[in-house]
């Protein structure tokens, strides 16, 4: 971007503090984060895990992303058939969890699939859970402000604390700060969508006080909106001086009495433009345009809605939610027609039956995968250039439609497993990351119960 420095590299004799030498450095405390941590960690690694704020959960929490994406299959019939779990593993493992201690619903429908709402707060606590009890370490309120490099090796990061700069060295880096910021300040290359064209963030919000039955009863059981809502919407904007700008939304009951989830916000610069997040000067416009956007949309549900009559704004998310920035050059590339195509591969680490879900302007493009998945290729966690490092998270090697995709969460899950079992596995038998085998590690993650071998 012009303006600002990309590459903040110190050499190996690097002289700020140390604060700790670890196998394996996790930045990002996301999905992807998460997973990685506690499954390098559970395989005998010393582990650290890196994260800006102070919990864990990424774009799922902060940005409230409201549900676990990507578990079950596409139906033309989904209502008649039920959830179908596709992805295990990791993710199920967490699902499970949060099933135990209630911070889930039931699954809900989702156009021709479903989805999973879960409750933030308990998200941050079961993923907490999780690391400690690994034995990972975790370590909030650090953020990457550079990268440590011998050649081409990362063999550390630069952390910016309230106590200053400090230095963490690693054997092997995993990258799951969604936005690649350790490859961005480490020089390498990558791509920004569709040339530099990404997907619109959101801001998701809480509504409280609504009666959920009669909601339910007008809007229906799909938490996709009704033609009868968007054309509401449009008339709403023709007529009443609304500024609605996304037509078709996505509501649905969280786990607490009388309240909605509302995924429904369409963030664009107040000129109409796209928004680049990684440019602080509109990841700043975008935050100021989406809290007016959300008394938007809340003044237009209690207004129109029925159900909503009493509701009100119960929360918002802390920040923006983000679609898509950075993805790294990785090896190997998922390609749009490797979803359309639903692609299997001996390399396949993590399986998505997940739509392409490309949010681009008043209406989502939807292409459903129907009774089928693909499988994205360890390649695409793995840079062209540069060792010692993983990418693991939306950050990934895939082309603009192939990341509408396979961005969601139950699949950052299975990166964020399959970058530990590889970081372990490159550690235990001295060998670089570039070199370990697909085929290994999907091994590896049908002994952990991913089932990617099963039908």
């Amino acid at each position: 971007m012009k303006g600002y420095q990309q590459e903040i590299i110190y050499d190996q004799h690097c002289e700020l503090p140390i604060y700790d030498e670890v196998d394996v450095l996790v930045c990002g405390g996301g999905p992807a984060g998460v997973a990685a941590a506690e499954t390098a960690a559970l395989r005998g690694q010393k582990t650290l895990l890196t994260e800006r704020l102070g919990f864990l959960g990424g774009a799922a929490v902060a940005g409230y992303s409201g549900t676990i994406c990507g578990l079950f299959y596409c139906s033309d019939r989904p209502k008649e058939e039920g959830p179908r779990q596709a992805v295990f593993g990791w993710t199920d493992r967490f699902y499970q969890e949060m099933r135990k201690r209630r911070h889930v619903t039931e699954p809900q429908l989702y156009g021709k699939t479903y989805l999973v709402p879960f409750d933030p707060q308990g998200w941050k606590e079961v993923a907490e859970d999780m690391v400690l009890a690994s034995g990972a370490r975790i370590l909030y309120h650090s953020a990457v402000f550079g990268v440590i490099k011998e050649e081409d090796r990362f063999i550390g990061v630069v952390i910016d604390t309230k106590s200053g700069l400090a230095q963490i060295r690693a054997k092997v880096l995993i990258d799951g700060t969604g936005d690649g910021d350790l490859f961005y300040r480490g020089g390498l290359p990558y791509t920004m969508g569709d040339h530099g064209h990404i997907q619109n963030p959101t801001m998701i919000f809480r509504l409280g006080g609504v009666d959920v039955a009669r909601f339910k009863a007008y809007w229906g059981e799909d938490t996709i909106s009704p033609d009868k809502v968007t054309e509401k919407m449009k008339m709403a904007n023709e007529r009443k001086g609304y500024r609605l700008p996304r037509l078709k939304t996505w509501v649905y009951p969280t786990n607490r009495p009388g309240e909605l989830f509302m995924n429904v916000t369409l963030i664009e610069g107040r000129d109409g433009r796209p928004l680049n997040v990684c440019d602080p000067e509109e990841h700043t416009e975008a935050e100021q345009v989406a809290r007016k956007q959300v008394y938007e949309y809340a003044r237009f549900f209690k207004e129109e809605i029925p159900g909503c009559e009493k509701s009100f704004v119960n929360d918002l998310s802390c920040e923006v939610g983000v679609r898509q920035t950075r993805s790294i050059v990785g090896v190997e590339q998922l390609k749009n027609e490797d979803v359309a195509h639903a692609r299997k591969r001996p390399d396949g680490i993590a399986r998505c039956p997940w739509p392409i879900e490309l949010h681009d302007g008043e209406t989502p493009y939807m292409f459903w995968l129907l009774d089928d998945y693909y499988e994205i290729p360890y390649g695409a966690l793995v840079p062209q250039k540069g060792e010692g490092i993983l990418a693991a998270g939306r950050n990934i090697c895939a082309e603009h439609q192939a990341l509408a995709s396979c961005r969601v969460t139950a699949q950052c899950f299975g990166y964020g497993q399959a970058a530990g079992i590889a970081a372990d596995l490159a550690i235990r038998q001295g060998k670089e990351l570039r070199d370990l085998k697909g085929e290994e590690i999907r091994g590896e993650l049908d002994r952990e119960g991913a089932r990617l071998d099963e039908g």
